[in-house]
């Protein structure tokens, strides 16, 4: 692997979206081969980033939760078929059909996102939303009717359900007769060695190696901002990318210290197709998103966010490689980091072959001021994500026009934006450097 062309990219995107800190841990074969921190873990104290540094997980949790249900399955303590009510107080029986442990697992229970996570979170840093659930029982209060909310039956549609999520971590503690988080601690932390794992804000406080996570304001600046505690089965961990690497190691080497191979195998398997699509055929597993195309290979991961930390795990059975990258911000996915390693470790070439690497390099190429004929009108063009803003510099005339990238090609760009209900289209011409803009009744050049 060409370890300098990945700390390179790292540290460009970090440089480029504001990100204060990011660690990363590679795996092959059973061994970390790569670990490294980049920037900081804490920028008032100028204190940097470490592959010890621990970071909250979010979403990366769920894998935990899905292992956890497995394992209770095995041992014959429920079935997946269960239906939740089982074990829950909650009727969950959309167009009167049941929600199942399978469902749940899947996100496939017919019931859109309720965003209690998301409103809890913005509530915790200040925003407009505030919804203080602070334990499952409070959130499981809050959903209580959430089988209204449904708009498909059970095992029909996907939608990402955070809400479902707690609801597990009720059901572990119901059948096995303790707390999820010391379920989780004894019967998976522990046995894999991951012994700077945590849920709790006493054992985090007690560790000197944390992150302190950070938003960015309105103005581009960086706004410190601590874990939300309360999440738990759905997004609660925090963790390091080292630890991460234990777990990894886990699915790769098919360890059946924690389950048997056959139930990590049901992890991985795709039950229902998910609404975005980056390589193709996309599914979701138990707790795992399942990428059956990755450059030609069956890749299996999942990413995480509460606002202020992210994060993204991935590994490719087959090839026994994985990754961990976590991040104190929101400022550029963990995961195009993560698949840009993994693609530099199968030989191909990220910066073609990943279509989200692609496009931000294309589209980079026409950042910039533009003008007119002899200086008469300017333009400013940037890139924010999928979209491309034209905006006219000027007293008299100042508008922001989005432009939506149809053709990305080396040399060429077409976009195009909608006018009183139509199509209009800007063309940008690359060539030497040198970028021309068509663009309504003007021709403008990069400068």
């Amino acid at each position: 692997m060409d370890v300098g062309k990945l700390e390179s990219f790292i540290v460009e995107k970090m440089a480029e979206r504001k990100v204060p800190g990011i660690s990363i841990s590679i795996i092959k074969d059973g061994d970390v081969v790569y670990a490294k921190g980049f920037g900081y873990r804490n920028v008032e104290a100028r204190l940097p980033s470490t592959p010890e540094t621990i970071y909250g997980i979010g979403s990366i949790t769920k894998s935990f939760t899905a292992l956890a249900i497995m394992k209770l399955v095995e041992e014959g303590g429920l079935s997946l078929d269960d239906p939740v009510e089982k074990f829950v107080n909650i009727k969950l029986r959309p167009f009167g059909e049941p929600v199942t442990v399978h469902h749940l697992l899947t996100h496939s229970s017919g019931i859109p996102s309720l965003g209690y996570a998301e409103a809890f979170i913005d509530g915790m840093v200040g925003g407009d939303n505030w919804l203080p659930v602070s334990t499952p029982e409070e959130t499981i209060a809050f959903a209580r009717d959430m089988e209204k909310w449904a708009v498909a039956k059970p095992g029909e549609r996907f939608f990402y359900l955070n809400t479902g999520y707690v609801l597990l971590g009720k059901i572990i503690e119901k059948v096995s007769g303790v707390s999820y988080e010391e379920y989780i601690k004894k019967k998976i932390l522990e046995p894999l060695g991951m012994n700077r794992s945590y849920f709790f804000k006493e054992e985090v406080e007690k560790d000197k190696d944390v992150a302190m996570g950070y938003i960015l304001d309105k103005e581009g600046r960086l706004v410190p901002q601590p874990f939300p505690y309360g999440i738990t089965a759905d997004g609660g961990l925090l963790s390091s990318v080292l630890d991460l690497a234990k777990y990894l190691k886990m699915y790769i080497e098919r360890d059946e210290s924690i389950v048997s191979k056959e139930y990590i195998e049901k992890m991985e398997t795709s039950y229902i197709k998910v609404p975005w699509e980056i390589f193709g055929g996309e599914g979701y597993g138990y707790g795992l998103i399942i990428y059956p195309n990755f450059l030609g290979e069956k890749l299996v991961g999942h990413s995480g966010s509460v606002g202020m930390y992210t994060g993204y795990i991935g590994y490719i059975p087959e090839k026994k490689i994985g990754v961990a990258v976590l991040e104190n911000s929101s400022g550029y996915p963990p995961s195009y980091i993560a698949m840009y390693a993994l693609a530099l470790l199968l030989g191909k070439n990220p910066e073609k072959e990943l279509p989200f690497i692609y496009r931000e390099r294309i589209l980079k190429k026409v950042e910039g001021r533009y003008m007119g004929y002899k200086g008469t009108i300017k333009f400013e063009v940037k890139v924010d994500g999928d979209v491309v803003y034209l905006r006219a510099l000027g007293r008299a005339f100042t508008y922001t026009i989005p432009l939506f990238p149809e053709v990305l090609e080396e040399d060429f760009i077409k976009c195009y934006t909608l006018s009183n209900g139509r199509k209009m289209y800007a063309e940008f011409y690359i060539k030497d450097n040198k970028v021309d803009l068509i663009f309504e009744r003007y021709r403008l050049i990069k400068s």
